[in-house]
């Protein structure tokens, strides 16, 4: 939702998430513009992630690394097999089962290195600190933005004008309307009610 509202033009996103990807399926999804990425799925049997990190050593094209998805439980094969996904150039892949306690990464021998599969690089922002999110963004799209308007976000609070201007003045929750929908952010009770009172005239 943030970059959403960061970055209305979706092809320069970073992140994105669609909580309506297939019946009982949500997607998230990074990409860097460079040729990195990674897709995460979260569906009945559980969740999982694999990234596309091009230059990290485990990399090569079109065959991915021994072990990445050997281990894989057949309840989330689905994953692997969705075309969306490019999973046959992954370098890394985690996976986590609805009752797991833990995340899970198959039996791989990795090379030597501090990032191998290059997992580090590419997901260290999920650590759920606004301001890692804050840092990033602000070097990213090159400006300032509110630290307390990214925490409100992080808490889930409803989206309302002052939120959305408070990150960027030049959308409005009208032009956010799609991404809200897609994104199934939560928005205040007061917009939900009016948007509702105009679909029943």
């Amino acid at each position: 939702m943030l970059d959403a509202i960061i970055c209305p033009e979706w092809e320069f996103r970073y992140y994105s998430f669609n909580s309506k990807w297939s019946a009982g399926e949500e997607m998230a999804s990074m990409r860097t513009g460079e040729g990195d990425h990674w897709f995460a799925l979260f569906f009945a049997p559980g969740a999982a992630l694999h990234g596309l990190a091009h230059e990290a050593p485990m990399y090569r094209q079109d065959k991915p690394w021994p072990g990445i998805w050997e281990s894989l439980p057949k309840q989330l094969l689905a994953f692997r097999n969705e075309p969306a996904f490019d999973t046959a150039n992954s370098t890394f892949c985690i996976w986590r089962k609805n009752r797991d306690t833990r995340w899970h990464v198959g039996d791989i021998e990795y090379p030597k290195g501090d990032d191998p599969d290059g997992s580090e690089r590419l997901l260290w922002i999920l650590d759920g600190s606004p301001a890692t999110y804050h840092m990033w963004a602000e070097h990213y799209y090159g400006r300032k933005i509110e630290l307390d308007a990214v925490e409100r976000i992080y808490r889930h609070e409803p989206l309302d004008r002052q939120l959305v201007g408070a990150l960027n003045p030049d959308v409005t929750l009208k032009t956010l309307r799609a991404d809200i929908e897609e994104i199934g952010y939560p928005q205040s009770k007061a917009r939900t009610v009016s948007t509702r009172r105009k679909r029943q005239r």
